[in-house]
């Protein structure tokens, strides 16, 4: 037995303010029934192609580092989409990219969520060497497959 993911939960202090944040920055149509003042605002993925942005009123602020976040691949480019985030209100947080294109920028939003922007699908193929080939270790036959020369690339890039 498993179970899906059915939302991806933020706690925050204004719902409604917040998810048109999020909605602005993925797309996801705000749900026909949520109202501004309601204590949840959710954005449904289009299609129901994954998990639901569900934003829930909670009294305190927030306090630490998120433990969990969100990366954002953009159609366009990764910076492009970083400059209309923080026009949308998005703050930087910090700047990870790389003189050779690789690299992510983590962002907040207006409540101070940190979130990651990385390389669009485009700017992945443009600068990520092609799959190392697969070779058979040298001594037995029964030894496992390896790797040669694994890419470097940073582990959200």
């Amino acid at each position: 037995m498993t179970a899906s993911v059915r939302n991806v939960t933020f706690d925050c202090a204004d719902p409604w303010a917040l998810s048109a944040f999020w909605q602005e920055a993925t797309g996801y149509p705000r749900h026909p029934d949520d109202v501004p003042g309601d204590d949840g605002a959710a954005l449904v993925a289009p299609d129901g192609a994954g998990p639901a942005l569900l934003f829930l009123r909670v009294p305190e602020g927030k306090s630490a580092k998120n433990r969990l976040h969100l990366d954002l691949q953009p159609d366009t480019g990764r910076d492009q989409e970083t400059d209309r985030l923080i026009v949308l209100g998005a703050r930087m947080v910090d700047d990870r990219r790389l003189p050779d294109g690789q690299g992510w920028v983590v962002l907040a939003d207006p409540e101070g969520n940190e979130f990651c922007v990385v390389r669009s699908a485009a700017e992945r193929a443009a600068t990520t060497p092609p799959a190392p080939q697969r070779v058979a270790a040298p001594e037995a036959s029964q030894q496992q497959v390896g790797l040669e020369d694994p890419a470097t690339e940073p582990p959200l890039g």
